[in-house]
Formats: structure tokens, sequence, C-alpha cells
């Protein structure tokens, strides 16, 4: 199967363009299954069958694999036997009816309001970075919106007036409010930091960066960290963190679960239920 397997990374690097990682890691996740298959004396792909297939599932299971990592080699399997039935080797897939197994999904790291008050007093208000590093914390906790949301914030989805934003996602949008702390921390950042970031030049987004264009998800990742560690918080958190504490710290304080689903922008109430066990039981 050595030379199918070289033939689909080959594949998968010069038509499907993906990243050198992602080919390294589907290679080294079907040169696995070769070598399980050899062990059976399977050494052609037309010979593999969904039984053999099970088998190395079973096997992965038995060495205690995580299932996250039996996933993701199914994945890789799924993917390239696919890839031989377009090519007109197999008559049939043999991983078609193959089930990863369930990834139990980890509790959120929910920080607790001491931890988060802490945070948010990290940034200064000595240079119009901090400035904007505070408002976009502040915001971020007191609506609970998604990081990728929050970066792509115009200013006219911002009414002061009222006190509350406009989030998009797609054809959906959501109007979420916003208190006085973070309404105060928004109006600092409007009044002395935003022109001076901008340095005369335009720009429709709400959070710049210093060429006038908008946040990057990474580069906001990087702010969440370093006055996480500023605030000698242990745990660790990313910018969803403030996300899920935000939801939790809400159902705490008695807020319906059906109010917190809709601010949050959840199709269903799964995840805002979810929030309601582990928000009672961390501090």
């Amino acid at each position: 199967m050595t030379a199918e397997i070289r033939e689909f990374t080959d594949y998968l690097r010069d038509i499907k363009k993906k990243s050198k990682n992602t080919e390294i890691s589907y290679q080294r996740d079907l040169m696995q299954l070769a070598a399980f298959l050899q062990t059976l004396e399977i050494y052609q792909v037309e010979k593999v069958t969904e039984t053999s297939l099970n088998s190395y599932i079973l096997y992965l299971e038995k060495e205690g694999k995580a299932a996250a990592t039996i996933s993701r080699e199914l994945a890789s399997i799924k993917a390239f036997f696919h890839y031989q039935l377009q090519q007109g080797r197999i008559a049939a897939d043999p991983s078609e009816l193959l089930k990863a197994p369930r990834v139990e999904k980890k509790a959120p790291v929910i920080l607790s309001v001491e931890e988060v008050n802490a945070l948010l007093k990290q940034p200064g208000l000595t240079s119009a970075k901090e400035i904007r590093d505070k408002a976009m914390l502040e915001l971020l906790y007191a609506t609970g919106i998604r990081v990728s949301e929050l970066i792509s914030l115009r200013l006219e989805d911002l009414n002061m007036q009222i006190g509350y934003i406009t989030c998009r996602d797609g054809r959906r949008e959501r109007m979420v409010p916003f208190g006085k702390r973070a309404g105060k921390a928004l109006g600092r950042y409007l009044e002395y930091a935003r022109t001076e970031l901008l340095k005369g030049r335009e720009s429709e987004w709400l959070f710049t960066n210093c060429s006038g264009g908008s946040m990057s998800r990474q580069g906001f990742w990087k702010i969440v960290k370093y006055y996480g560690e500023k605030a000698g918080i242990q745990a660790d958190i990313t910018p969803h963190t403030l996300r899920h504490s935000f939801a939790a710290h809400l159902i705490r304080g008695g807020a319906d679960i059906r109010s917190v689903q809709a601010m949050l922008g959840h199709a269903d109430s799964t995840t805002a239920q979810m929030y309601a066990v582990y928000g009672t039981v961390q501090g």
C-alpha cells in the first residue's frame, strides 16, 4: 500500500493544496494502518475489508489511544479509501460504515469572578494600545460574543447611546447589550485611543491594529495570554474562556438559560445548559 499512500499524499499536496503538516499527518496515520494490515498479511488496497479496518480501530483502543486520536486516524482512513474508490482501484469503500468513537467534551475553563476582575484590571490607561486592550476585554466579558465576532465589529455595529452591539453571523444578526463598565471602556477608547492608533488613516473596524486593519484572532489571543499571565491566573485561558465565564456567571446569578442562549447566538440550549452545570460547580 506504500505506493498508493504516497500517491494520495501527493494528491493532497498538489491538487487539494493541503498544508505540509496535514500531508505529514495523513501519511503517518496511513503508514501505521499499512503496518498493522501487514500483520494480517494484507498488502494490497483491494484486499482491505471493513472487518480488517474494524480490527485496526479495536487495536488502537486496546493500545490506549485517545478517542480524539482515533477519530483523526479514522478521518485519514476514510479520505484515503474514498480516493481509491474515485480512482477505480476498489469496487466498494470498506471504510464507509466505520464509526468514530465518541469524543467526550472537556469541561470548559471557567474563571472565578475574582479572576475575571484581576484580568480586566491588567491593561493600564497610559497608552493607546492598553486602552484598546481594556475596551476589548471588557466588551468580550460583558457580552460573551465570540472572538471572531469581536474582531469583526465595525464602527456602525456599535450603539453607544442605547448600549448594544450588532453581531452578524452570515445572514443572521443579533443585538447584544453591554453594561456601563464596558461602555465606559469603549468611550475612553473611542475618545483617546482609536484616532492615535489610526494615525490619520480611515478604518471601518471598531478595533484596529496599528496599521488600521482589523485585529487578528492570533493577535487578540496573545493579548489575552499576556494579561492572564500578568494577573497570575494559573488556568490556560483563551479568548473563549471569557465567553464561558460570562455565560456561567450570568446563569449562576439567576439569568434565564434561554436568554443566555440568545445572547451567545446558540441555535439550541444544550451548551447553555452545560454552563448551568459547570457554572455552579466552579468557584
